[in-house]
């Protein structure tokens, strides 16, 4: 992976991984600022998400899931064309489980937008970064930062998750332990790979192994022209694109700026489901967003400052 802060302490809302791109793409995409970049990505992501709800009627969670990995491998592997020799087992075995662990984190994302809606999902999956960036920092402040992101899980639920399934709540929360698992690996595949040859490896090994499910769940149904089309559409509006602009964006702004600025998906994703999906929120669910947006915040600036303190010592 070639992000900035792929090798250093895991910020709550870490860049993805992305692939290289052309001179000639960065300078289609470089009139945008590397703030528009960024929050053109977040938008990307949350609207291919909000587009891969409505295909679940079609396809099913699992089929979209196995639909979106496919199509992002196959770009990425055109793109990448990584090299599969001269890779040691220790480096095959970090991008496998790195794949594992990125399969894992879409179909349980998959399957909680399936049950609640896509802004409180989001909210709840950011908790994992949330979390291990407080583990990580030890910093007493950090304890404020999950004072306040657990108020705002509390506020989400109700006091009991009683406006939101509580499976899709739970399917939401493990997409967040696998975010943060995701950090921890796409981190040691980026020391491994050059590039985004091994988020592609990864990739293919996800696609791989979701394959087989999405097929058992749907079935001939992944082969109707409609529902392929409206797959890779949501493959390139959530991995490839944003994957593409980020890295841009990334080459012009700080990665704790970059953080920062990630913090917001959850809000791009209640925007996303409230003008895509029709999914409005409570005024206690918008407060419980704001909430988590803010610890989210806090830890990455928290991280910062302590970073920048090791550095002058």
């Amino acid at each position: 992976m070639s992000t900035p802060d792929a090798t250093t302490t895991p910020s709550p809302t870490p860049a993805r991984a992305a692939p290289a791109s052309t001179n000639g793409t960065g300078r289609r995409w470089g009139s945008l600022g590397p703030v528009g970049l960024v929050l053109a990505g977040g938008i990307s992501v949350q609207f291919g998400g909000a587009l891969a709800v409505t295909l679940m009627p079609r396809a099913g969670a699992l089929g979209v899931v196995a639909l979106r990995l496919l199509v992002a491998a196959v770009v990425l592997l055109l793109v990448c064309r990584p090299r599969l020799r001269g890779h040691s087992r220790t480096d095959w075995g970090t991008v496998i489980v790195f794949g594992i662990t990125m399969a894992a984190m879409n179909g349980l994302f998959y399957q909680s937008v399936a049950r609640i809606p896509l802004g409180p999902a989001v909210t709840l999956e950011v908790l994992g970064p949330l979390a291990l960036s407080v583990l990580a920092s030890r910093r007493a402040l950090n304890l404020v930062w999950a004072g306040l992101a657990l108020a705002g899980v509390v506020l989400l639920s109700g006091g009991g998750f009683g406006d939101l399934d509580p499976v899709g709540a739970a399917f939401a929360l493990g997409a967040g332990a696998m975010w943060a698992a995701y950090i921890v690996f796409s981190a040691r595949t980026g020391r491994r790979f050059p590039q985004a040859d091994g988020l592609a490896l990864a990739m293919a090994v996800g696609a791989l192994l979701f394959l087989p499910l999405g097929i058992a769940e749907s079935g001939t149904k992944l082969l109707d022209p409609v529902t392929l089309g409206l797959g890779a559409s949501v493959a390139l509006l959530s991995s490839v694109l944003p994957y593409t602009l980020e890295l841009l964006a990334l080459r012009r702004l700080p990665a704790p700026t970059f953080a920062v600025m990630m913090s917001l998906e959850p809000a791009l994703a209640a925007t996303a489901g409230f003008l895509v999906l029709d999914q409005a929120l409570t005024a206690m669910e918008a407060a419980a967003i704001a909430l988590v947006i803010a610890a989210s915040m806090g830890a990455v600036r928290t991280q910062t400052r302590q970073l920048r303190g090791k550095a002058a010592s």
